[in-house]
């Protein structure tokens, strides 16, 4: 069977650990060839490692525009193109209330969470354009969508990253190159449990804890979930979708798992003013 992705390259920000490790291991699992880029310079060089020739580390801070520029410059100088950008180095950030929040904390989680994805759609786009096809994917979120579901900084980023997604998508169409975005819901990730716990590795710890309050009983998010919608969305399986944000969070944008009493019994229709039942014909 022919694998999703064979031939392609794909460069993945924030590939160490969490989300972009996971779609660097599925994504060379279907053929492609990966550069992972990451501050994390000891994790993401093992991760590497452990994925063999299909895979290349490179240290790269997403603030910073040369490092980006260097790392699409080494993808396609040693693994032959660039065919999928996944923008998804990120951070929960600057936390607290809005009065205490200081000003440089908010511009680093800006910095990291929305100039960082500008960058690489930017520069991916220098590379895309010119070869007529690519797909160029960023890390957006359920806080994007919903107010009340993330620290005020990264919350304001996930929410621009989706209108960033729209805007590129509509300048790139005519040239084959599509982009959209994946907002994910509570995932068990390395982040969330250094956040939660104060150890990066007690993930499966923080898959329990959070499977018991998901949408889905007993089924936490994962870090495949969004690696699956990664795939999706790189591979020809989604070659009519573009500007598109697939929302991976079991329904919890949508009220489920919420106490929701309307579902509970039958019950006459509601009108106006109190009135019950369809109106007399």
């Amino acid at each position: 069977m022919t694998k999703r992705l064979d031939g392609q390259v794909a460069l993945i920000t924030g590939g160490a650990s969490g989300f972009g490790e996971a779609t660097a291991r599925l994504f060379v699992e279907e053929g492609a060839r990966v550069l992972l880029a990451d501050v994390q310079e000891e994790r993401g060089a093992r991760v590497a490692k452990e994925l063999g020739d299909a895979a290349l580390f490179q240290p790269t801070d997403v603030t910073q525009e040369d490092a980006i520029a260097a790392a699409v410059d080494l993808a396609v100088s040693e693994l032959g193109g660039l065919d999928c950008m996944f923008a998804n180095a990120g951070i929960v950030g600057s936390m607290g209330p809005i009065e205490e929040t200081p000003i440089e904390e908010y511009d680093f989680t800006m910095a990291v969470n929305l100039r960082g994805v500008f960058l690489c759609m930017k520069h991916a786009a220098r590379i895309m354009r010119p070869q007529g096809s690519g797909t160029i994917l960023s890390c957006s979120s359920i806080a994007g969508l919903q107010g009340g579901l993330g620290p005020h900084a990264y919350a304001t980023a996930k929410t621009a990253l989706i209108g960033l997604t729209r805007n590129v998508a509509a300048e790139l169409a005519p040239f084959g190159v599509r982009v959209n975005c994946i907002a994910p819901g509570n995932m068990a990730t390395p982040m969330i449990a250094g956040l939660v716990t104060g150890d990066p590795d007690a993930v499966p710890a923080m898959e329990n804890a959070l499977a018991m309050g998901s949408p889905l009983p007993g089924r936490a998010g994962r870090a495949g979930d969004i690696a699956d919608a990664a795939l999706y969305l790189a591979s020809d399986a989604s070659s009519y979708v573009s500007g598109h944000t697939l929302v991976v969070d079991a329904g919890m944008t949508t009220g489920s798992g919420r106490e929701l009493r309307m579902f509970e019994q039958r019950a006459p229709l509601a009108r106006e003013a109190g009135q019950r039942g369809l109106p007399e014909s």
